[in-house]
């Protein structure tokens, strides 16, 4: 790919800034995750084609640095994607790829799916948020394997990125448990639900404010292999630029306060 060609469509990241996501395809190769998914399976010690080892609805795995997660994470279709998202220069390569999250056919509830935005930062025992989105660029899903409606794709509730500013704006560069945002909020109506399908490969990058959830039950017939790595930026979101140029990111933040684009 070349450097000047643009990953996105214009519509694409327009969708990004009112949505708060979208869906990258062929972010990386099938093969990538195919080998990938072969190295989690002999790390963990579980065959993936043995239901009777599933003991449990979900497995996670923190992370690794091996390198076929270092060839998944850092394409170029993804950091072309990054820059357009993010900015130029505004965020650092990934040195590896996690948290994994392996949801297994069950009927069993993981006690994990809860609606939530992800903390980037620690305070004591909690993770923060705060409004310049400290320490998180972007939120990532990037696909291992075959993600239908069946097989517990992460639930994303659409244009909840711009309810969050509104309640960070108060708390300063201090932010907020995550917790506490979120209980601020409804339950969203199914209208605004997304569900986070696709092929091994894809890649849903979603801006750090976006609420999510797992699903449950795992009605499919295969594992579901997904890792959940966060972007790190090189600084702070910036609303208020002296040359006015603000990635859409912040784009999102500014229309959800009310600022002028």
């Amino acid at each position: 790919m070349k450097s000047t060609e643009l990953v996105l469509q214009a519509d694409q990241v327009e969708s990004f800034v009112t949505n708060g996501f979208v869906r990258l395809e062929g972010g990386f190769s099938g093969d990538t995750a195919a080998e990938c998914r072969e190295w989690l399976w002999r790390e963990l010690k579980i065959d993936p084609d043995d239901p009777t080892g599933w003991s449990q609805p979900v497995v996670r795995f923190m992370g690794s640095t091996a390198q076929p997660f270092l060839d998944a994470a850092n394409t170029p279709r993804i950091h072309g994607a990054f820059n357009q998202l993010v900015g130029k220069g505004r965020w650092r390569p990934l040195l590896g790829l996690g948290t994994f999250a392996i949801r297994f056919p069950s009927e069993t509830d993981p006690e994990d799916a809860g609606w939530h935005v992800d903390g980037s930062y620690q305070v004591g025992e909690h993770l923060f948020l705060n409004l310049q989105s400290k320490s998180r660029a972007l939120l990532m899903l990037y696909l291992f394997s075959e993600i239908g409606d069946q097989d517990v794709p992460t639930r994303i509730w659409i244009g909840s990125h711009l309810r969050v500013p509104g309640i960070l704006q108060s708390a300063s560069e201090a932010g907020l448990p995550f917790f506490r945002v979120t209980e601020q909020l409804r339950s969203p109506k199914p209208s605004e639900i997304a569900f986070a399908t696709g092929a091994p490969g894809d890649v849903y990058l979603c801006h750090p404010f976006l609420i999510h959830a797992a699903d449950w039950p795992h009605r499919g017939k295969y594992p579901r292999v997904i890792a959940q790595p966060g972007l790190e930026p090189t600084d702070l979101l910036h609303l208020d630029r002296e040359d006015s140029v603000y990635s859409p990111v912040e784009q999102a933040v500014r229309q959800s306060l009310g600022m002028v684009s």
